[in-house]
């Protein structure tokens, strides 16, 4: 049964890959473009469309092969990029052009494909209804896992090295599949309440629907051509996409058909923003978003009896006065002085807590904004570059506080939630990306990954003393983001290179207890962790 899914979805993908070319891509590459002439331009223009735009679209906004656009490529170097065109991707269908082309007209590729598209792309609501793909038969799947562990200690890890996922047994520490992902997956899959589904979001702008416990994908649609990430409701019900290109919100039924987009918009549509994030706030039964070019965060209700809303002030709202929209599925909106880049919770939902992006020579800085009073009620005195959205808060001394990694700087700020006052900071050995802890732990993790000299040691900090006891490392090479167990007595790293590893260590002792061999695993989600919100990991 699984492979006739396997091999429905193949064909559904090819289809959707032809659908993508358009007329003018369905033609085959023919001969080979006659080589570029020693000296003077390359007519890098004919040479995409020669050799690149049967599989990344006439306009680069993909098809069978990821888009080709700068919002698509910003974390990919240009000798990366160099590197890929001439020697192809493993275990892709992306082919090295390193015997076809000149490095001229290689590197000439790699600089154009960064250059905005004239006329820009776009993706409207009826290409949205049109790329969706539904496996048949999917629905009529076992309503159990077909592998036997527990579902619920699942580890979902994403291999970014060949594109790959891979699901691991949390208690024998084992895998149990392996399928290939979209292209570029982006933020944290998002799982259904029961841990059945988890939805993938890549960087192009799909979303993949996929059944944990037979398998197999159910659907896809693409709800952009530059997607941020992905967000799925408490109850189940909704996915929302944050997308780049073009500059909206994407709102979906479980089975991904598109209900409504919304125009990533100022009130009165003068300016328009890319979108930052959008997370679920499940106990607020809503989304929240932040705008990345406007100073607003968003939250959308799908409490079908969300109060009205009330744009701007009104002077009596028991009496009704001024217009009110829908409050559900409507935008409720919060202005700011400044956008936020990213943002997470504090452990009721009320506030949300995001880093402000520097302009110019400024300096960044961070700030608290009540989502109920709809106003900014505190500044961070976090300095440097918090990543906020990697953040954790813990119970300390009868308070709760909050600790982020910092992406300019090798220290942790530990704040006070009820005062917004520094508790500490803690030194580490370099700037970092991410920080995870378990509630059933007395340690939190952190890495140092962006520090070129650090970036192979994971600091291990007491929540009690608030003081670094320890550190792992692996000399030379990149360890990061760590996820605990559902029990929290094993943290898991990952060994970020495109020969690494998943290694799984005592979180008591620290020692290593197993290492999976994997392809550059960027992140790994335990299905537990993720449903209830742990206090320790990523919302």
């Amino acid at each position: 049964m699984r492979e006739h899914l396997w091999s429905g979805v193949a064909k559904l993908l090819l289809a959707a890959g032809l659908v993508w070319m358009g007329h003018g891509l369905a033609r085959a590459a023919g001969p080979e473009a006659s080589a570029a002439p020693a000296s003077g331009p390359v007519p890098v223009a004919a040479l995409f469309q020669q050799h690149c735009a049967a599989c990344h679209g006439e306009q680069r906004t993909g098809g069978m092969g990821p888009a080709l656009l700068p919002e698509s490529l910003e974390r990919l170097r240009p000798a990366q990029a160099q590197q890929v065109i001439a020697q192809g991707r493993p275990a892709t269908q992306m082919p090295a052009f390193g015997q076809t082309l000149s490095a001229r007209e290689i590197e000439a590729l790699s600089t154009w494909i960064r250059q905005p598209v004239s006329p820009a792309p776009t993706w409207s609501e009826a290409d949205i209804r049109a790329s969706r793909l539904e496996v048949a038969g999917a629905r009529d799947l076992p309503d159990r896992p077909v592998w036997s562990a527990d579902p619920m200690n699942l580890f979902v890890v994403v291999e970014g090295g060949d594109h790959h996922v891979s699901l691991v047994d949390g208690d024998r520490f084992e895998p149990i599949h392996r399928f290939a992902s979209r292209y570029a997956l982006h933020g944290g899959p998002k799982f259904t309440p029961e841990g059945r589904y988890v939805f993938f979001g890549s960087r192009d702008g799909w979303i993949t629907k996929y059944d944990l416990w037979n398998l197999t994908v159910v659907a896809e649609v693409r709800a952009g051509l530059n997607m941020r990430n992905v967000a799925v409701s408490g109850d189940g019900k909704w996915v929302m996409a944050a997308n780049y290109l073009p500059r909206n919100l994407a709102l979906f039924d479980a089975d991904l058909k598109l209900v409504k987009s919304f125009d990533a918009a100022t009130l009165d549509g003068k300016s328009a923003s890319r979108v930052s994030a959008v997370y679920d706030a499940a106990p607020r039964k809503s989304f929240v978003v932040a705008m990345k070019d406007i100073p607003e965060v968003w939250e959308i209700s799908y409490d079908p009896k969300a109060e009205p809303i009330h744009d701007g002030y009104v002077h009596d709202y028991p009496m009704g006065e001024a217009i009110a929209k829908p409050g559900y599925l409507g935008a409720r909106r919060t202005l700011l002085d400044e956008p936020l880049d990213d943002f997470f919770f504090d452990q009721g939902y009320r506030n949300v807590l995001g880093a402000t992006r520097a302009k110019d020579d400024d300096t960044p800085t961070a700030q608290v904004v009540n989502l109920d009073i709809r106003k900014k009620i505190a500044e961070l005195p976090i300095a440097g570059m918090p990543h906020l959205g990697s953040g954790i808060t813990f119970g300390w001394q009868g308070t709760t506080v909050l600790a982020s990694p910092n992406l300019k700087d090798g220290r942790i700020d530990v704040i006070d939630m009820k005062t917004w006052r520094t508790v500490t900071t803690i030194t580490t050995p370099g700037p970092g990306f991410f920080m995870r802890s378990h509630e059933a732990s007395r340690y939190a993790w952190t890495d140092s990954m962006m520090s070129p000299t650090a970036r192979d040691t994971l600091t291990i900090i007491d929540k009690q003393t608030l003081q670094p006891v320890a550190s792992v490392r692996e000399p030379g090479r990149t360890l990061a983001h760590i996820e605990f167990t559902r029990d929290g007595r094993h943290a898991l790293a990952s060994l970020w290179e495109m020969d690494g590893a998943l290694i799984v260590y005592d979180a008591r002792t620290f020692q290593e207890v197993r290492r999976l061999p994997m392809s550059k695993p960027v992140g790994k989600y335990n299905v537990w962790n993720k449903i209830t919100r742990s206090e320790g990991t990523s919302h």
